[in-house]
């Protein structure tokens, strides 16, 4: 009987007790942001003990794929498996913000010039956008393009140039490259939240405000979060460059977190245009 080859081993790992653990937390994360919506004092701690969760099962779920990693026990076709596990996950996240995207298409496009015909269906509603609910800011003010969602394009603009550079360092075996260029998007990304984070705090308008407040929020804040996951995981990308784990014929981990943030990057160009500009 012919001996089988690395190619024709497949790596099996052990049940894992990680899979219920984040099904445990995006549970309690959609909890308590019903609650929020709901105008519930407890919304914001069960968010929070929700992201705490979620924090534990990323760090030990992705601590035990690297230990499998660096024991040598992932074969090209775990490879190959890891890779489309990658480009349908992003496919998924693709799908999830077309969704959003079609909301704010068919609010903006289709549903208020139809009520633009129609009797008025509340004191004050007027069919242009932006639109809101009944209430005191039933026409909110949008938030200005060219201020920080502006500089939040540059930013993102320049941190998917830098991580295209540290991973032009990765493939020369240039680890100072590599590092740099890893320190540098941590650093955009986390300067990116924080705008992010001023900007809603100085907006005139909540989710609470309508079709225009939630559709805004929801598309921006979803894509907040899914800049703060990325952020995280390039951390987690530079400790192991750090340490040494990447060569330039081995470094998937690498190239499936600079997926990610480039689509990251494309999704926040979309939300510039058709939620800011436009």
């Amino acid at each position: 009987m012919q001996a089988h080859t690395d190619h024709d081993v497949y790596y099996v790992p052990p049940p894992s007790i990680w899979p219920l653990v984040g099904s445990v937390a995006l549970l309690t994360l959609a909890g308590g942001f019903s609650m929020l919506l709901g105008k519930m004092a407890a919304g914001p701690y069960v968010m929070a003990l929700g992201a705490g969760i979620l924090l534990v099962m990323l760090f030990g779920w992705f601590g035990a794929v690297i230990r499998e990693s660096l024991d040598g026990k992932y074969s090209s076709q775990v490879d190959v498996s890891f890779r489309w596990g990658m480009v349908w996950f992003i496919f998924s996240e693709l799908l999830f913000f077309a969704g959003f995207f079609g909301a704010l298409f068919y609010a903006r496009n289709i549903a208020l010039p139809m009520l633009a015909d129609s009797q008025l269906l509340w004191p004050g509603f007027s069919a242009t956008w932006p639109s809101a609910g009944p209430g005191a800011n039933a026409v909110p003010t949008p938030v200005d393009a060219w201020g920080i969602p502006a500089l939040n394009t540059l930013i993102l603009l320049s941190s998917g140039a830098t991580v295209t550079w540290a991973h032009w360092g990765l493939q020369k075996d240039r680890q100072f490259q590599l590092k740099l260029g890893l320190a540098l998007t941590v650093a955009l990304g986390i300067v990116f939240i924080a705008l992010q984070i001023h900007e809603y705090a100085e907006a005139a308008f909540t989710i609470r405000d309508g079709i225009y407040g939630a559709t805004f929020y929801m598309l921006t804040g979803f894509h907040g979060f899914h800049v703060m996951l990325g952020t995280l995981m390039l951390a987690v990308i530079l400790l192991r460059a750090l340490a040494g784990h990447f060569t330039p014929g081995r470094h998937f981990a690498f190239e499936a977190v600079a997926w990610y943030w480039h689509f990251v990057d494309v999704i926040w160009l979309l939300l510039f245009i058709f939620v800011y500009w436009l």
